[in-house]
């Protein structure tokens, strides 16, 4: 029989589980396995063959799937890469809950808006054994999407409540924060690039406790190094993020744009570390805008500066006047860019170049994400860059 609604006093607690879990500077992996235990408290839900939360990371730039992961069962990748890029049945999109205002979105709130063709759908959902769906995108505070969940119930569940909802858009501000630092630990961790983000955590007096690989050349890169030879504004981004902390126990990120000798500007993000003893914090240091995709577009397909821009907006899921918006250009414009973009990429339609960016560039990511979950390393975010496959990728590399 389905268990009732949780209380209140219970999904407050969960809440601030998953506040504390998201500081802990958890591999992405380990994140989800234990917040979806979590919220399995707090809005019961699951299925004999998905009994917990399942979920994929995006891309915050292209808003792209970069990895699929469910705990206690084996996800259909190639299922639901197709039915997010390349189905025309209306279903509950990654790519539309991420643009979606409230963040979430349900499968009964699809199949009333779509009475007509929604049979499909619905008879996607029973042949998994499932009647209620809902989504929620993973949104920092800052606006940054860096994934979705899904939460399923079977037959004889009721749909899900208010309450339910609300607590799930709360959650997923922590969520967002978690999964976004257990990328960057994942790719600090295990670097590839030369231009892939480090991390640098001090002691609660600012001395250096570890540092990922990568990040001295960072340290040299920045300017007026000052006591350890760290660079002055690491040290106050650091010194904000534990004074904040002291005010705040949710522990908000803290950041500064500075310019570096080598690499242009680049960001620092300053985070508390949850844990037992005394304070730690972690500063992050990447690029200014770590926004993969724009060079592998403008290489692959040869497309201009200004075709790069419209892709990435289309991407996105930008209407043609919202595009003429956002670059200050008339939507007839815009429409020849498009036109030039088709022909360049070899399709016909939006749905179609996004599918094809999706398979060329993201894709490779995705199966290398599924390789390196099963051999419990770390994952990463954005497009995949690496010169060989992902199968020699893994192939030629020793897990870690």
């Amino acid at each position: 029989m389905p268990r009732l609604e949780a209380s209140a006093h219970t999904r407050q607690h969960v809440l601030e589980y998953i506040q504390r879990l998201a500081r802990e500077g958890l591999d992405v992996a380990t994140f989800l396995s234990e917040v979806g235990a979590a919220i399995a408290r707090a809005v019961p839900s699951g299925t004999g063959t998905m009994p917990t939360p399942s979920w994929v990371t995006v891309d915050p730039t292209s808003l792209l799937i970069t990895s699929v992961y469910a705990e206690g069962c084996e996800m259909p990748i190639e299922e639901v890469v197709a039915l997010e890029y390349r189905s025309e049945v209306p279903i509950n999109r990654v790519g539309d809950v991420v643009r979606h205002p409230r963040g979430v979105q349900t499968a009964s709130e699809v199949i009333g808006a779509h009475p007509r063709s929604a049979s499909t759908y619905v008879e996607l959902l029973r042949s998994i054994g499932v009647e209620h769906e809902a989504l929620v995108a993973l949104r920092t505070r800052d606006g940054g999407h860096w994934g979705a969940v899904y939460v399923v119930r079977g037959p004889g569940w009721p749909d899900f409540s208010r309450a339910e909802l609300t607590f799930l858009r709360e959650a997923a501000v922590h969520l967002a924060e978690g999964v976004r630092r257990g990328l960057l630990i994942g790719e600090a961790s295990d670097p590839e690039a030369a231009d892939t983000p480090a991390i640098v955590v001090l002691a609660e007096d600012l001395t250096p406790d570890s540092f990922t690989p990568g990040a001295q050349q960072w340290l040299q890169d920045l300017p007026n190094p000052a006591h350890d030879g760290l660079p002055a504004a690491l040290l106050s981004v650091a010194q904000e993020a534990l004074a904040g902390s002291r005010k705040d126990r949710c522990g908000a990120p803290t950041g500064a744009r500075v310019h570096s000798s080598r690499r242009g500007w680049v960001m620092l993000h300053g985070q508390v570390l949850a844990g037992n003893g005394g304070q730690r914090v972690a500063v992050t240091i990447q690029p200014a805008g770590p926004d993969r995709i724009t060079p592998l577009l403008m290489a692959a397909h040869g497309l201009t500066e200004r075709e790069e821009q419209v892709t990435r907006h289309v991407l996105q899921g930008d209407s043609t006047n919202q595009i003429a918006d956002a670059l200050c250009l008339s939507p007839y414009t815009v429409q020849e860019h498009l036109k030039n973009i088709f022909d360049k990429t070899d399709v016909r339609s939006r749905r179609e170049l996004v599918s094809r960016v999706f398979a060329r560039h993201y894709r490779p990511r995705v199966d290398d994400n599924d390789a390196r979950l099963k051999q419990d390393r770390p994952i990463r975010g954005g497009p995949f860059r690496a010169g060989s496959t992902p199968r020699d990728d893994v192939a030629h590399q020793e897990p870690v």
